[in-house]
């Protein structure tokens, strides 16, 4: 059976004051939608653009306060964004990006946002990656839009989907699903032929016994995995905090003789090397250290191998 054909997508992203750190608006090529972006600094001026005056809804997003791991996301929707937004922001100090999602066609109606609203709701508490600061949770199936309205909408979120994680915003992404037949510790062997399906293991002197597998760009590190414990290196690594925050988090946790730590659930990184570094207690090299489970090569030669294999011709 042929795989279906995977298309890219273009994302413009134009910085509204030439900076970096300045205002941005953010969209996909024949997309009417629109994206605001912008940080506290610059808030004002976000509340300026005649776009923020428009019906759409808006994201509230910073760290949780409650929980280092954690971002916190406030999601609204308004007639007017920028009579709704100014306000849900100055009663959360949490948030450090304020989000406007609008069209450029001014074609949202008042329906359309608030099933949108709905719909974002329900996701990100799915997703279960931040925090929600929303006292109440409407339900999409009770919005009154019709059939078209709703699979316009549909389609809109699905657009969201993949510009919102390039803004830095990951509320919407699914956690990463564990794999089938992923139990440690017998782990099926990957083969290369299905890179999704790719599993991994530190091999280490200290015989450290750790799990992963690679999905959507996270490396997530398997419940049961272990990490050490006082390896000396701590004031070095430059991961230390995050160790910190997961052993206080109770996702690392001391294993039954003392001497390390074990997870104990799922949990996924940005990196190979930050995972790498969290099982080693050191800064790690996380493209060598992890091996493809039943084979000699390096999470860095599996990745080169994959990459010639997609080389080829179909």
């Amino acid at each position: 059976m042929n795989e279906p054909e995977i298309f890219g997508r273009s994302i413009q992203i134009f910085l509204v004051d030439g900076t970096p750190s300045g205002l941005a608006i953010a969209s996909i090529h024949g997309w009417t939608g629109s994206v605001l972006v912008s940080t506290q600094s610059t808030f004002g001026r976000l509340l300026a653009r005649s776009e923020v005056d428009r019906t759409g809804v808006y994201v509230l997003y910073g760290p949780d306060p409650d929980d280092g791991l954690r971002m916190r996301a406030y999601i609204g929707e308004a007639d007017s964004v920028r009579d709704r937004v100014g306000e849900s922001a100055k009663s959360r100090g949490f948030w450090e990006t304020a989000v406007v999602i609008t069209t450029s066609d001014e074609a949202l109606t008042k329906g359309d946002v608030r099933y949108l609203e709905a719909r974002l709701i329900e996701i990100t508490k799915a997703s279960n990656r931040v925090a929600l600061d929303n006292s109440q949770a409407p339900v999409a199936e009770r919005r009154r839009l019709t059939e078209a309205g709703r699979a316009n909408m549909e389609a809109f979120i699905a657009n969201l989907k993949v510009i919102l994680p390039v803004i830095g915003l990951d509320l919407l992404k699914p956690k990463p699903v564990r794999l089938p037949k992923v139990d440690l510790p017998t782990l099926a062997q990957p083969t290369l032929q299905e890179p999704q399906l790719a599993q991994f293991e530190m091999r280490h002197r200290s015989e450290v016994q750790a799990f992963a597998f690679e999905q959507d760009g996270e490396f997530v590190v398997l419940a049961g995995s272990e990490a050490l414990k006082d390896a000396g290196y701590r004031t070095n690594s430059s991961y230390g905090s995050l160790r910190e925050e997961l052993i206080s988090q109770g996702i690392l946790v001391l294993a039954s003789n003392g001497g390390r730590y074990s997870f104990i659930r799922d949990y996924p990184f940005k990196s190979p090397s930050a995972a790498a570094a969290i099982v080693l207690d050191r800064n790690s090299n996380g493209r060598t250290e992890w091996k493809v489970i039943g084979s000699k090569l390096t999470y860095h030669d599996w990745q080169e191998a994959n990459e010639n294999q997609s080389d080829l011709p179909s």
